[in-house]
């Protein structure tokens, strides 16, 4: 009697904006997690077609996205913005793939799933097609919230963010590493990225300002958070400053609970929460920070305390690669959710 193998169903999969920063995230973050690749299709603006790209021991030519026939792909991984999205998302659902798009072009649609894994992965079955990635800052701060929300329901969120210079782009990466230069050498420096300096300053505007005075990355980490976590009654207030960090999103939340709920039983709840890493001994100078969550996977949490300004209120930080589980990850992770559950 012979033994029939285990055969491993493999994708053929697209990155569209292949050559950006999450383009490359996707790219690393496919092969470190083992998805199951039949073949890989780099794809970007008529500038970058024709680049060269070596990947897990191949070279890849990189192919205008205007051009490429997206039959029999079953994975469209977007990074490319929102006007890229718009435009080829829909021919590439039409030619039989699934969209992950990581803009914001989809999210807010309500016939779209907006998903993190970790909190509404029973969204993804809703699909038409387009799957949504969240916004890097509302990631991280559902997957540290949407555990403790299930056992006590949240009434009231604060946030402030802190935000890397990753989150806009390479340009802004190289513009932080050229004023810092400048600055160290006592050289003036000029803003072409964002509109005052960002090295060794931090910028409360990330985005446009809406008319509520409101940045729209703000009012994303509103509505986005009402969407995945279902819970359009949760009240919700962010501020969002950019500084002067090359990687990870770092978050001050403040939690109001509809009971109290203490440190210790936070931190029990989230210990066991998928997606997190709980780091929690301030004085031993324990706590998640930017430069120690930079390449990781998790969403790292510390400094939980009360929040001395009401009794149902807890206060943490909250920290995480944007580039990681704040794009390329959760988009992954969605994708390996569909091929497990056996949706595709």
């Amino acid at each position: 009697m012979t033994r029939e193998k285990n055969i491993v169903k493999e994708y053929n999969v697209a990155i569209v904006g292949a050559t950006g920063l999450v383009g490359k995230e996707f790219i690393k973050v496919l092969y470190q997690r083992k998805f199951p690749i039949k073949s890989l299709h780099l794809l970007a603006s008529d500038r970058s077609a024709g680049r060269q790209v070596e990947v897990n021991g191949d070279t890849l030519e990189v192919k205008d996205t205007a051009d490429f026939d997206f039959s029999g792909i079953d994975f469209a991984l977007f990074s490319a913005g929102t006007d890229v999205s718009l435009t080829y998302a829909p021919i590439a659902v039409r030619a039989g793939a699934v969209v992950i798009d990581n803009s914001a072009a989809f999210r807010m649609d309500p016939e779209v799933p907006l998903v993190v894994p970790e909190v509404n992965s029973e969204d993804i079955r809703k699909h038409k097609g387009i799957i949504a990635n969240p916004n890097c800052s509302t990631i991280q701060m559902v997957v540290a919230l949407y555990p403790l929300h299930k056992v006590n329901p949240i009434k009231r969120i604060i946030v402030d963010t802190y935000q890397s210079v990753s989150g806009t782009g390479s340009a802004a990466m190289d513009e932080l590493d050229q004023q810092t230069r400048d600055l160290m050498d006592g050289q003036e420096t000029a803003p072409r990225v964002y509109p005052h300096q960002i090295g060794f300053n931090v910028l409360p505007e990330i985005d446009v300002f809406l008319d509520n005075d409101y940045t729209k990355e703000e009012w994303k980490m509103v509505q986005e958070t009402h969407k995945i976590m279902h819970a359009p009654e949760v009240a919700i207030s962010a501020t969002c400053v950019r500084v002067p960090v090359f990687i990870s999103h770092s978050e001050a939340v403040h939690a109001e609970f509809s009971t109290p709920l203490t440190p210790d039983e936070a931190k029990k709840v989230l210990s066991s929460a998928p997606g997190v890493k709980v780091i929690d001994d301030p004085r031993s100078h324990g706590y998640p920070h930017a430069v120690m969550a930079a390449g990781k996977d998790e969403v790292f949490v510390g400094r939980i305390r009360q929040d001395a300004s009401h009794p149902n209120g807890l206060a943490m930080w909250i920290v995480s690669d944007n580039l990681r589980k704040g794009a390329a990850l959760n988009a992954v992770q969605i994708a390996e959710v569909m091929v497990q559950e056996g949706l595709m």
